[in-house]
């Protein structure tokens, strides 16, 4: 049987208070994509409340030199069109039928998912058993609230990276955000790292936790996850 992915997207389209529509990122999703298709993985796509799922506009344009977020955004749109809501995942033991769980980024993740209770569950079934979680720029914002059953924070002591507060400060959005990422990471107990310049690459896997920090890292996470799943 071919090795599945769970792809869970954001259903929040709203960036804070300043009137700007949000969602999630265009080339986080492509680029893992890509490489999960090149690696015959299949994909499930789900979100908090199912359907259509909003795709940050301002990531369309950012990617429109992008060749291969450009082919997935013309041929790929039913992924995002009708997704699964992420509670009757809850009712199937998800875990037990896909290789791993991975978030893209986007700033819609940073609003809804870290309070959304499906998502902390499945996230904790999927880390218990063993099985690869992943999140790429404000994607591990998913992580803020997420407990293991043994009570530990699933990041404890974990090394990942996601967005750094230089890199939001930089776009003007640390005021429109309910948190920083870097912040509630290390907050939440992790050892976070970053790369050495703004918007470098940076992928950090510390077992089957997989992170990366911007969409430059989309790639990379991408290719981490396939390895990971093929170990």
């Amino acid at each position: 049987m071919a090795p599945k992915v769970l792809v869970v997207l954001t259903s929040h389209d709203q960036l804070g208070d300043t009137g700007r529509k949000t969602g999630w990122y265009l080339s986080e999703f492509a680029h893992p994509y890509h490489e999960f298709q090149a690696a015959g993985i299949e994909v499930t796509v789900a979100s908090p409340l199912g359907g259509a799922a909003p795709l940050d506009p301002s990531s369309i344009d950012a990617a429109k030199d992008d060749s291969v977020s450009v082919a997935f955004l013309e041929g790929s749109k039913d992924l995002w069109a009708s997704t699964t809501k992420l509670s009757t995942l809850l009712e199937t033991d998800a875990a037990s039928q896909f290789d791993a769980i991975f978030y893209p980024g986007g700033h819609g993740p940073v609003f809804d998912l870290p309070v959304d209770a499906a998502s902390q569950a499945l996230i904790s079934q999927f880390a218990s058993q063993g099985k690869v979680v992943a999140a790429v720029c404000h994607g591990p914002a998913v992580f803020a609230n997420v407990t293991l059953p043994s009570g530990e924070h699933l990041v404890k002591g974990k090394a990942v990276t996601g967005f750094s507060n230089a890199e939001e400060e930089q776009i003007g959005l640390s005021k429109a955000v309910p948190f920083l990422v870097e912040d509630k990471l290390v907050e939440a107990g992790a050892t976070y790292s970053k790369a050495d310049e703004l918007w470098g690459a940076k992928v950090v896997v510390d077992g089957k936790l997989i992170t990366g920090q911007n969409p430059a890292s989309a790639k990379g996470v991408g290719e981490a996850i396939v390895k990971a799943i093929s170990a």
